[in-house]
């Protein structure tokens, strides 16, 4: 199955061989569908915090944020705008040569909406001599949009969407990447600093870069704080092996093919980060800054929740280093364990003593994280759900329909909130020392899909989820959150909704 000669192209990845022949009976085996409870709701395994208990958990951070800790914003802000401009490529590819289509007549009808209009327009005057207005009166709709998408224009079909103008102000127009940097300021702020990580492609690092240093100077001044801002790629090590239909390794021209392993990969990246408390938060899921105050407001509580939580466990665990605890502090323990933290044992009772103990101690010290969930309003993408682990305890975990089996799709259906990916981290222990994530990610919740190379067939292989298996070993709290502070774009059409005008 595997030659000679691919052991040089596993050592230049960083790959072991082992790796390799796992992915590949993973390509045999598939994944195993979780076993689901009960999907999470208001008062199981969901939190709704009161307008008073609100209150203080805010004064808890904002208390936090005056503290020698250190915070960190990280973003995946790696993917291509591609999929935004799916319809355009449609369109371009289609036999007519005007807008047929209720997207496509929303686009034009609309296009001075766009903030990155009066650049597309320069654009197509410098490319096809003429402006939008008279290409489209002229009937020339397809050439105003292979000026915005391809590379003698503005190249956005390619971009990543972090470099992408999004929103209009009086006097510019702003990025993802420079939203974020505005969000930092406003609620991850420590001593004048702001420390932000951006994941991106190699191939457009340095763009990102480069507008970095044209932005930081303006926002710095505006804002009055110090920007610390790092980048880093997905690993070579964490691509994975793609397979023929019959599971043996795709190849091309003799050699292995190779996939980015999907944002699960960025675990390892989120490994390599110092901070106390880190929040992550998706490149393309922004605001103007006039509507960042219910963001601003709910990162801050779900921090604030964080923080109250790492307290009370860190007091806990240090209780529990002596073996001589009283069972009655047990008893409070596992009580907080139970119902803050809703890591349920089936058979808790039958647990005494140093057991009670243990068990107690080791599903305490372990990484934390607190996620905002929305009301479910049929937009895509995961949910929280209380789920079996292989210990046989329940904990709470965020699932993509893909890990559900069909039996309990009925259970998804009934979910009553959503994943927008809102996620803040505790990545230290009790002692201050960093956990090693790569410890605490369940192996086998990856994912299978059908892809093509060249024509032909493959099957690719896709780490865990960085929010879902990457994190499976995690203690997890889900708080809801308003649905203002979800405002994702996956459409450029997205960008015409009021939330981004």
């Amino acid at each position: 199955m595997l030659l000679p000669s691919d052991e040089i192209t596993l050592q230049k990845r960083g790959i072991s061989k082992k790796q390799i022949e796992e992915q590949l009976q993973n390509f045999v085996t598939g994944f195993p569908f979780l076993e689901i409870k009960s999907a999470a709701s208001i008062g199981n395994g969901l939190v709704q915090v009161t307008p008073e208990a609100k209150k203080n958990f805010l004064a808890e951070w904002n208390a936090f944020l005056t503290t020698d800790a250190k915070v960190l914003k990280f973003v995946p802000a790696s993917g291509a705008a591609s999929r935004m401009f799916k319809d355009l490529f449609s369109f371009l590819e289609s036999e007519t040569n005007e807008p047929i289509s209720d997207f496509e007549k929303k686009f034009f009808d609309e296009i001075e909406k766009f903030a990155f209009y009066d650049v597309l327009n320069e654009a197509c005057v410098k490319n096809k001599g003429k402006t939008i207005p008279e290409l489209t009166a002229a009937g020339q709709y397809k050439d105003v949009v292979s000026v915005l998408l391809y590379e003698a224009g503005l190249n956005y079909g390619s971009l990543p969407k972090g470099l992408l103008k999004f929103h209009s102000y009086p006097t510019e127009k702003r990025t993802p990447m420079q939203e974020h940097l505005v969000e930092g300021a406003l609620y991850a702020q420590t001593d004048g600093q702001v420390y932000i990580h951006f994941t991106v492609s190699a191939e457009h690092r340095e763009l990102f870069q480069k507008h970095l240093e044209e932005s930081l100077p303006e926002f710095e001044k505006k804002h009055g704080v110090k920007f610390n801002v790092s980048f880093s790629e997905q690993k070579p090590s964490t691509d994975t092996v793609a397979a023929e239909m019959n599971n043996e390794p795709f190849r091309e021209d003799g050699e292995l093919l190779f996939r980015p392993g999907g944002h699960g990969a960025l675990i390892a990246n989120l490994n390599e980060q110092d901070y106390d408390v880190i929040f992550i938060k998706n490149i393309d899921n922004v605001v103007p800054e006039s509507l960042n105050e219910p963001t601003v407001e709910n990162k801050k509580l779900i921090a604030g929740i964080l923080v109250n939580l790492q307290k009370q466990i860190f007091a806990y665990l240090k209780e529990l280093e002596n073996e001589q605890i009283s069972d009655a502090k047990l008893a409070v323990i596992s009580q907080f364990c139970e119902t803050k933290l809703n890591n349920h044992h089936p058979d808790i009772k039958s647990l005494k003593g140093n057991d009670l103990r243990l068990y107690l101690f080791n599903k305490l010290n372990r990484p934390i994280r607190v996620c905002g969930m929305v009301k479910n309003v049929g937009e895509p993408g995961g949910g929280p759900f209380l789920t079996v682990n292989q210990d046989g305890t329940v904990s709470p975990q965020i699932l993509e329909s893909s890990q559900i089996s069909s039996e309990n799709k009925h259970i998804m259906q009934q979910s009553t909130h959503f994943n927008p990916v809102d996620l803040v981290c505790g990545v230290k222990n009790y002692k201050g020392e960093k956990f090693d994530l790569l410890k605490y990610v369940d192996r086998n919740t990856g994912f299978i899909s059908i892809k093509s190379k060249s024509g032909r067939e493959l099957k690719a292989l896709e780490l865990p989820g960085l929010w879902n298996g990457a994190m499976s070993d995690w203690n997890t709290v889900f708080v809801e959150v308003p649905i203002e502070t979800f405002n994702p774009v996956k459409t450029v059409n997205d960008l015409l909704r009021k939330e981004h005008q």
